[in-house]
């Protein structure tokens, strides 16, 4: 069966704030772009990875930082609709895109084929606190989680919870406007907490440690229509991520979790969440429960992973329903693996310092889909190598500066 997308409707990749060297945006102009879906992209600048994608029809220049106005990027997207000339499938690839698109769907439709979900809904999702008390409510485990509003509360939630215990931003824009964290941090014990938080204490949420040892790190990629149904649903291992048991997926492989899919199914069902969706769960072995610890209401970075055996992934899946075409079912491809290129690196090797042996897969195990290498596509590849060596070489000199400075 040859998979065909609708070529007459294009594809925008939506994005808010800046983070030009992002492997799942390139994966999105590629996956349409391939079955040649023309392709318009939000960059920061002319000479980003994606911007220089062979699959990019147009890139539209215009660095966001999360402080606007959500009217000021509405009405930024409205302009960018008008100039493409014709109505198109948006892709967002962070919260806030994703916010933005549901909250102002009622004037972003002149343009936009949407999803029907809920205006509030990915907002809340997006929300760390927010989204805890929806599982609760929907009967889906979370890791028990507090939102202090402020430092004497902080001290209490860290005892409750007790330590190592994880630090998070509490919802989208906050976390880009007034970040608590850079990113998912873990702390280990009060004294440390405090030296974090030394006077007012920005929007965050404190989440209880599930020990490594006693964890596995799953994902669930998914497009769901109306009323929250499934229409594809994914699930997959995380081998490995950077930082370390934290951050961004580096080494994922495709396999097929009957139980995670059905608590994924219930959960969308259960709220009537509708379009594509990215969920990163920890299965607890001390209580044998897969826990949900965060619900993006958007495409992840590594949902290349995931293909059914008709080659739909979530976003061929969102581009053929939105335009009206069947999506062909069948079950997902077990055993592809994903690699996010020189993330594994620094990832490998905190394995090797902590293991004292190589990953296993390393050596034995050939990836399937590369975040960047693409022979079809090589040179968003080049363009990310030069800005990854230049990243790590300017921080390599700031290091120096400050170990040499009295």
């Amino acid at each position: 069966m040859v998979l065909l997308l609708d070529d007459e409707v294009p594809v925008l990749l939506a994005k808010v704030g800046r983070y030009p060297q992002h492997h799942g945006s390139l994966g999105v102009v590629r996956t349409v772009g391939r079955l040649k879906v023309p392709v318009y992209a939000i960059v920061e600048d002319r000479f980003t990875p994606v911007a220089l994608s062979r699959h990019v029809t147009r890139g539209f220049v215009r660095p966001t930082t999360g402080a606007e106005d959500p009217e000021r990027l509405r009405d930024a997207l409205l302009a960018i609709g008008r100039t493409i000339g014709r109505r198109c499938v948006p892709v967002p690839t962070d919260d806030e895109a994703a916010v933005v698109l549901a909250e102002h769907a009622d004037r972003l439709a002149e343009w936009f084929l949407l999803p029907p979900v809920p205006a509030g809904l990915p907002r809340l999702l997006a929300g760390k606190a927010t989204m805890h008390r929806t599982c609760t409510e929907s009967g889906v485990p979370t890791p028990r989680s507090l939102a202090p509003a402020d430092r004497a509360e902080m001290v209490d939630a860290g005892r409750e919870l007790g330590y190592p215990l994880v630090l998070k931003n509490l919802g989208p824009f906050s976390r880009l406007r007034t970040p608590a964290v850079c990113g998912t941090t873990v702390v280990r014990d009060e004294r440390e907490l405090l030296a974090r938080f030394r006077t007012a204490l920005p929007p965050v949420l404190m989440q209880e440690y599930i020990p490594r040892r006693q964890a596995e790190d799953w994902i669930t990629h998914l497009y769901c229509g109306p009323g929250g149904v499934p229409r594809v649903l994914f699930t997959g291992l995380k081998i490995r991520s950077w930082p370390p048991y934290a951050g961004v997926t580096t080494r994922a492989v495709a396999l097929r979790n009957p139980e995670l899919a059905e608590l994924a199914d219930r959960l969308c069902r259960s709220i009537g969440y509708s379009g594509v969706a990215d969920l990163d769960w920890r299965y607890d072995r001390r209580d044998a429960q897969y826990k949900l610890v965060d619900f993006n209401p958007r495409t992840g970075a590594q949902f290349r992973l995931f293909e059914n055996v008709h080659g739909v992934d979530v976003v061929r899946a969102l581009h053929l329903d939105l335009t009206g075409r069947d999506i062909p079912e069948g079950p997902q491809v077990e055993g592809r693996i994903f690699v996010a290129g020189q993330l594994d690196l620094p990832s490998v090797a905190a394995w090797l310092r902590t293991e004292r042996r190589l990953p296993p897969d390393l050596l034995h195990v050939r990836p399937t889909e590369r975040a960047w290498l693409s022979l079809d596509d090589p040179v968003p590849a080049v363009s990310e190598a030069i800005r990854f060596t230049g990243a790590v070489a300017r921080r390599l000199a700031s290091a120096k500066h400050d170990r040499t400075v009295p």
